[in-house]
C-alpha cells in the first residue's frame, strides 16, 4: 500500500464498484491514488470483490478495451499496465465497466463519486464500505449464481448437499469482511 506524501498530481478517486445485474445489490466503494494503473486496479477489484484471478478481463472505458494483451486472442486490448487512472478519468461522474470471467461474465459499473485531495496520513488502496459477498468463481454467471443460492438455502433442494461442499461448506450471501478485505489490500504493490 502506497503511503501519499504532498505529490503534485496525485489526486484520491473515491469509486463505487457494484456488480451488474444482481439483486439486493453487490458492491463496494474503495479509494485508489490517480497514478494507479489498470493492471493494478485489476488486482484491487479481484481482492474486494472475493474473486481469485482465475479468468480473463477487461475494462471498457469510453469504448476502448483494456486488459492484459495476447498475441494469439482475436480480441484486440490496450495493455492496461501503461495506463494510470488519470489518464482515462477526467473528472467526477465518469463511468466505466470492468468484466470478470467472459464465461460467467460478471459486469462490473464503476462510478467515480469524488475526486479527493491526497491525505498524508491515509494509506491506499483502501475498501470504505460494502454490501454483500460476491459469488463464488465458476457458479454460471446470473443464473447460475441464483440457482446455487435456492440451493444451499433449502435443505431439501437435490442439490443442497453438492452446492454447499462445492462453496467449501457454507456460504453467506450478506457476509461482509472490510476489515480482511483492507488486511489483502495491503499487499498489493
Amino acid at each position: 500500500m502506497a503511503k501519499i506524501d504532498q505529490i503534485k498530481d496525485i489526486y484520491v478517486y473515491q469509486m463505487k464498484v457494484t456488480l451488474d445485474g444482481i439483486s439486493p445489490p453487490i458492491w463496494r466503494r474503495i479509494l485508489v491514488t490517480s497514478d494507479t494503473t489498470l493492471g493494478k486496479l485489476h488486482r484491487i477489484l479481484q481482492v474486494v470483490m472475493g474473486w481469485d484471478d482465475y479468468h480473463l478481463h477487461e475494462f471498457v472505458i469510453d469504448e476502448e478495451s483494456y486488459g492484459k494483451p495476447d498475441p494469439d486472442d482475436f480480441h484486440e486490448v490496450k495493455n492496461e499496465r501503461n495506463v494510470r487512472l488519470s489518464k482515462v478519468i477526467f473528472g467526477e461522474g465518469t463511468k466505466f465497466e470492468y468484466i470478470y470471467d467472459f464465461g460467467d461474465y460478471w459486469r462490473h459499473k464503476i462510478l467515480v463519486e469524488k475526486i479527493l485531495p491526497p491525505e498524508s496520513d491515509k494509506q491506499h488502496p483502501i475498501c470504505i464500505k460494502g454490501k454483500r459477498a460476491s459469488p463464488p468463481e465458476d457458479c454460471g454467471g446470473i443464473g447460475g449464481y441464483y440457482e446455487f443460492l435456492e440451493a444451499i438455502q433449502d435443505p431439501d433442494h437435490p442439490d443442497h448437499e453438492d452446492m454447499l461442499d462445492w462453496a467449501g461448506g457454507s456460504f453467506d450471501p450478506e457476509a461482509f469482511d472490510i476489515d480482511e478485505i483492507n488486511r489483502m489490500l495491503k499487499k498489493i504493490r
